[in-house]
């Protein structure tokens, strides 16, 4: 599957009628329009059951291309994070794009595009083209640096959406105003945002106001729910920092100083590896779940040896289980799929208690986890057919 490729394109779609240089044409399914009188397609527009869903321009260096991917998306958390790359090219302008992580742990890009830089109409444009293609989803929510143009567009565009901030760059804000309490809050600091119980923010909070008060204050008024995964309104899971697109962004180094055109034919072929490689992994992963989290359901399974004997677990009904775990002592409900140490509903991967559980029932965990990490629905993401920011012989669209 490859992702969306958006720029910018004021232009309507149109049904039919006379064509000249510029123009975009509404068709059939699978039917191609061009204008004969030129040397060049001059535009394409792909729709699927009557709506229109691609739009490709050959006269300039701007393309989009939009395909009916949501199929695919379903199958990975709703977790979006954005972020822009400026140009070092002739053309200047900002690289922009959206990602997700498949459940296997890979990057998984959704869409990307060209601006010409980042302020509010420019990312108010991309999150509209976005939404149309990707929509909304429950539980959804959009992680990125502090930007303000974001900040707002998210607010513009996606009226109920939650719009999280990366650590990453939080914290170093925080070491920038704060820089004599850097190298004793770091630690502290991001084991609070990730934190998965009250207990456990409330006492890493105490150390950092008897460290430096004015940090806690900064936190505060940044809001503990842009931040910390635990008072987030969905559920965010592992994604707390923008790395993900930080790592698209440098992987495209050696190319950002190439035209418009050509730049987005480098991105469109490197997605195309990517995908290609994650689609042959869960292929051939004969595991219960994706790579990444087969393994730390086996972690956590390990964890839970010291657990096991079988007056360690104690039933108070079929589904809820109060687990002995070295002296503390854990509730685990099978049902709703919750721990109170917070770790299974927020991860929904079985942790070390509810192996626990499940170990003195005889039951296997498959049933427990999410079914965005195996491997039927990771294979999904990939099998959607896309249409391709390129053509091939007299502008014929090539498929994969």
């Amino acid at each position: 599957m490859y992702p969306l490729c958006i720029t910018t394109i004021d232009k309507e779609v149109v049904a039919g009628g006379s064509l000249i240089q510029g123009d975009i044409v509404q068709m059939d399914e699978a039917v191609q329009r061009y204008n004969f009188n030129t040397d060049s397609t001059l535009a394409l527009d792909v729709v699927n059951s009557g709506e229109p869903i691609g739009v490709f321009e050959l006269d300039k260096d701007l393309t989009i291309s939009k395909t009916n991917q949501r199929e695919g998306f379903d199958q990975c958390r709703p977790i979006v994070v954005v972020d822009g790359s400026h140009l070092k090219s002739y053309y200047t302008g900002t690289f922009v794009s959206a990602s997700t992580l498949d459940g296997a742990g890979h990057i998984l890009p959704l869409a990307y595009g060209i601006i010409d830089s980042e302020n509010d109409a420019a990312w108010t444009w991309f999150f509209e083209q976005f939404k149309e293609a990707y929509g909304e989803r429950e539980s959804m929510c959009i992680v990125s640096d502090r930007n303000e143009s974001i900040i707002k567009s998210v607010s513009r565009v996606y009226l109920t959406v939650p719009h999280f901030a990366c650590i990453w760059h939080l914290w170093n804000n925080v070491y920038k105003k704060f820089k004599k309490s850097h190298s004793k809050l770091s630690e502290i600091y991001f084991s609070m945002a990730k934190a998965y119980t009250q207990a456990e923010f409330d006492s890493l909070m105490e150390k950092v106001e008897k460290v430096d008060i004015r940090v806690k204050e900064y936190l505060e008024l940044a809001g503990y729910e842009k931040w910390a995964r635990l008072y987030a309104p969905v559920n965010r899971g592992w994604t707390m920092m923008s790395n993900i697109v930080e790592s698209i962004n440098a992987a495209l180094v050696s190319v950002r100083e190439l035209p418009i055109y050509d730049l987005l034919e480098e991105v469109r072929k490197m997605f195309g590896r990517w995908n290609c490689s994650n689609r042959k992994e869960v292929l051939q992963t004969y595991t219960t779940f994706g790579k990444k989290y087969q393994e730390m359901l086996t972690l956590n399974e390990a964890m839970s040896t010291r657990m096991t004997p079988w007056y360690k677990v104690v039933p108070s009904t079929e589904y809820l289980h109060t687990v002995n775990d070295e002296g503390r002592h854990y509730t685990v409900c099978l049902l709703e799929k919750k721990c109170s140490c917070g770790r299974f509903q927020v991860d929904e991967l079985a942790c070390p208690h509810t192996w626990a559980v499940l170990k003195s029932k005889f039951l296997m965990p498959e049933d427990y986890c999410s079914d965005y990490y195996k491997p039927k629905s990771i294979v999904l993401i990939y099998e959607v057919q896309c249409i391709l920011c390129r053509t091939g012989k007299n502008g014929i669209y090539q498929h994969i």
